[in-house]
């Protein structure tokens, strides 16, 4: 109800001013014990019916804060106490950049949707605002007995030649890799030129097993996934499956944001950039399902594109998601859309039965 009322005043600001504000707010509301409390009491639903594994990793629920949300970790205590079971930080690079030009987000308040150009903004892996240890909250803070875990994002720099992109993944890997429960690629953003052309069947061959390699030489082993675009023809996402089998990456995130304009007004289409929000949401699932069922639902995937509600977080787990992941879902319904999905995912147990959230998920694979 608060949010509903600062929504508003929200959506006068600039789209990239109001992020940064309500991110310094939850870094500011994560610094202190009581607070976090305080926002735990009000969005965190805490039910071993939620809980779910994936690539070998214990979640305490299958929702997450997608990428890009939190770009350098600032905010990761304050968000971890909206209900998420994880948060995946960054796109992080090598070395700071500042992105594309502003203005690079835009709403779509109609379309309950996103436009986003911004070209992979951080503050470098140095600056990068990592806990000391994969637990992100205290002992005890946590619901369940593992609490948060944490995802990094890592991406080319916009300055490295294409040829060169193995060697800023793995320099990120190794960096990253005993600070994080797994590692997402991201290969898939439309605003870093030529950023997708790593999807390519040679180029991708290439780039995961020079990556693959690393992470096997590292202790502890990090479970690495893959982040796609939703603009892939079949035939591209068989090639890219065919890559990420034949090179053991433990799992697959889809999708990213799209190039394409369908279910928007005629003012936005002109806009530059990666449209997410409830237009994503119908070819996410459909990507989702697709591979799903081209790996007999054996590979993890975490769905991601066009999440508002409980239902839409549903139908990602009844498509093949073993876990969930949210963003511009949060910006339109505000912090309180973790609980309220979390909630209806319990709803959904209770009248078909079943005693955890994964009996609910992968049910029409194979129908």
């Amino acid at each position: 109800m608060i949010y509903r009322l600062l929504r508003p005043l929200l959506f006068r600001l600039d789209p990239e001013r109001a992020h940064d504000l309500t991110l310094r707010l939850l870094g500011w509301g994560g610094r202190l014990q009581v607070t976090r409390r305080a926002l735990r009491s009000q969005f965190e639903v805490t039910d071993p019916r939620l809980e779910i594994e994936a690539f070998g990793i214990q979640f305490k629920n299958p929702m997450g804060l997608a990428a890009g949300y939190d770009k350098n970790g600032a905010a990761v205590a304050g968000l971890s106490c909206l209900g998420f079971g994880h948060i995946e930080i960054g796109t992080v690079t090598l070395q700071p950049q500042a992105g594309n030009s502003r203005p690079r987000i835009h709403r779509v308040p109609e379309a309950g949707a996103l436009i986003n150009s911004m070209g992979f903004p951080n503050a470098g892996i140095n600056a990068l605002k990592l806990p000391l240890s994969r637990r992100v909250l205290p002992a005890g803070e946590g619901a369940g007995g593992w609490g948060l875990r944490l995802g990094i994002n890592i991406g080319k720099g916009k300055d490295t030649p294409l040829e060169r992109a193995a060697e800023d993944y793995c320099a990120l890997l190794r960096r990253v890799h005993g600070r994080a429960d797994y590692v997402a690629l991201n290969i898939s953003s439309p605003n870093t030129p030529g950023l997708r052309q790593l999807q390519n069947r040679a180029a991708i061959e290439g780039l995961l097993k020079a990556v693959t390699g690393v992470r096997d030489g590292l202790t502890p082993r990090t479970p690495m996934l893959l982040k796609i675009a939703p603009d892939l023809n079949e035939a591209e996402i068989d090639d890219a499956l065919a890559a990420v089998m034949n090179n053991g990456i433990d799992g697959v995130i889809a999708t990213n944001t799209t190039l394409s304009r369908d279910g928007l007004p005629e003012y936005a289409a002109a806009i530059t950039g990666g449209l997410s929000g409830a237009p994503l949401r119908a070819r996410a699932t459909e990507v989702v399902r697709y591979i799903a069922q081209r790996t007999q639902g054996k590979l993890p995937i975490v769905g991601v594109g066009g999440i508002a509600c409980a239902a839409d977080a549903l139908e990602k787990l009844r498509a093949g998601a073993w876990l969930v992941q949210v963003y511009t879902g949060l910006v339109y319904a505000g912090p309180g859309l973790l609980r309220q999905i979390n909630e209806g995912l319990l709803e959904a147990c209770e009248r078909e039965g079943v005693t955890t959230v994964s009996e609910l998920g992968r049910a029409e694979l194979f129908t």
